[in-house]
């Protein structure tokens, strides 16, 4: 797609960070915007600074774990616009890993998989159909990470795991649109090139009841200052990524027609070819050095 002027987006996650940047983005882009996001308020507010710069948006409470929810979305988002062109799957939370794999509870391998997974599948069956019948051009991006996605840190099991999944039906999704000459995309977003200067890791304080933790936390919460202090400590500076530049590698991947929207980085590419070499040579993995 080429011209976005007019067309719908739908944006999950679109109070804070990624999904309100690409919502700015791609209101500048004189599109119409379905905000879609659990917490009301930021939501209110990012849809009302949106208006006032003469965009076109609504916003809907939704919970990406309720598949009523998201159909609810989509329903409001037709009602509202008629066509939906983009969809963009890019609710996300991040469990606080503070015990190895075989101890970490249930109900945060619950929980995020039924944001970071179950959104997805919740969004793709919501919506795609519906982008099949109109017959224009569409694309779907379905946010994953370099962590799950490509490599992974071992610190990180359930993250990991549930980015993988993303990264896995993604490709499946884009394989079976191609399979069908529809004019719809899929895309995979994996954001970067570094740690995203995001809220991801305040997503536990808006946690639903039915997802809390079954035992205390162990060891302290980690936010992105504590990663810098550990950056620091450790000798060097801890780089990250604004989400106003995710959202510019998303347009450039839609306007590419790009599956992998994945911004280079030395760094990521390095570790991701080892892991490559690792599974032709039948090597086993090793701990980063770090």
């Amino acid at each position: 797609m080429q011209d976005f002027a007019g067309k719908t987006a739908v944006i999950t996650g679109a109070a804070s960070g990624i999904g309100r940047a690409m919502a700015e983005r791609f209101g500048g882009l004189r599109m119409r915007l379905v905000l879609a996001d659990l917490d009301e308020g930021p939501l209110g507010a990012a849809v009302d600074a949106l208006k006032s710069r003469g965009v076109e948006a609504i916003g809907v409470r939704t919970d990406v774990t309720r598949a009523d929810s998201v159909e609810a979305l989509a329903r409001e988002a037709v009602a509202a616009f008629g066509k939906v062109h983009v969809l963009c799957n890019n609710a996300g939370v991040g469990a606080h890993e503070d015990v190895p794999l075989w101890e970490l509870p249930l109900s945060d391998w619950r929980w995020v998989f039924a944001v970071n997974v179950f959104g997805v599948i919740h969004g793709i069956r919501a919506f795609v159909p519906g982008m099949l019948a109109h017959g224009e051009e569409g694309h779907v991006v379905n946010t994953s990470s370099g962590n799950g996605g490509l490599t992974l840190v071992p610190s990180t099991p359930i993250y990991s795991a549930s980015k993988a999944s993303v990264s896995s039906l993604t490709e499946t999704l884009h394989l079976q649109l191609v399979q069908r000459k529809a004019k719809i995309r899929a895309h995979v977003l994996y954001p970067g090139p570094h740690l995203v200067a995001s809220n991801i890791f305040e997503a536990a304080s808006h946690r639903q009841a039915e997802f809390a933790r079954e035992v205390p936390q162990v060891a302290p919460k980690v936010t992105l200052d504590t990663l810098r202090g550990m950056a620091k400590q450790a000798g060097f500076e801890l780089q990250t990524t604004q989400p106003a530049e995710v959202a510019e590698h998303v347009l450039a991947g839609l306007r590419a027609d790009a599956f992998y929207i994945l911004p280079a980085s030395p760094d990521a590419d390095a570790r991701f070819r080892e892991r490559v070499e690792n599974v032709l040579a039948r090597r086993n993995p090793v701990p980063p050095a770090f």
